[in-house]
C-alpha cells in the first residue's frame, strides 16, 4: 500500500515575507468525493493533470494513490464532476534532504498559508526553517478536503 507521510505548519509570515523564494506554481484542485474516511481529488497544474485517491489520516500518515493523467482530462473532470474545488499557488524549496511545498491559498481561503513535508516515516528528523511556525499536523480544518467545504474566510 502506498502511505503518505506529511506534517503540516503555518507559516511565520513576517520570516516568510523577508525569504528570496522561487516563483509559485497556480494549482488548481477539486474534489469528486470527500468524506471523512477517504477522498477523490483532480489536480490541475500548468502542464499536468493527477488523480490522486487518500485514505484516513492516522497521525501523519495516510493511504495515498496518485496517478498523472492528462491535463485536458484534469480539466475536463474538474469542470464536470468536482463538487467542490480550491486554489492555490505552490511553492517549493529544499531544505536538506526535504522538499518543503509552501501553499498559498487564493479565493475564499484567500489569507491562509501552509508548510507541508512528506517524510519516510514519522520519526525522521528534518530541517525546520525559520519562516515555519506552529505545527496543525492532524488539525482537520487545515485538511485542503475540508478548506473547500468551510474556508479559511469563514472561520
Amino acid at each position: 500500500m502506498a502511505i503518505e507521510i506529511e506534517r503540516k505548519f503555518l507559516l511565520n509570515r513576517e520570516k516568510w515575507e523577508e525569504f528570496e523564494k522561487p516563483l509559485g506554481e497556480f494549482y488548481r484542485q477539486g474534489y469528486l468525493l470527500t468524506d471523512p474516511t477517504k477522498t477523490i481529488r483532480v489536480r490541475q497544474t500548468s502542464d499536468k493533470g493527477f488523480l490522486t485517491i487518500k485514505g484516513i489520516s492516522v497521525g501523519a500518515s495516510r493511504a495515498e494513490y496518485e496517478y498523472e493523467i492528462p491535463l485536458q482530462e484534469a480539466k475536463e473532470l474538474l469542470d464536470q464532476f468536482a463538487v467542490a474545488e480550491l486554489s492555490k499557488i505552490r511553492y517549493k524549496i529544499s531544505i536538506g534532504n526535504h522538499v518543503w511545498e509552501i501553499d498559498e491559498f487564493l479565493g475564499n481561503n484567500k489569507g491562509l498559508m501552509v508548510a507541508e513535508i512528506e517524510l519516510q516515516n514519522e520519526d525522521e528528523s528534518f530541517d525546520i526553517p525559520e519562516w515555519i511556525g506552529e505545527e496543525v499536523t492532524g488539525e482537520e480544518k487545515y485538511y485542503n478536503s475540508n478548506l473547500v467545504l468551510k474556508p479559511y474566510q469563514n472561520w
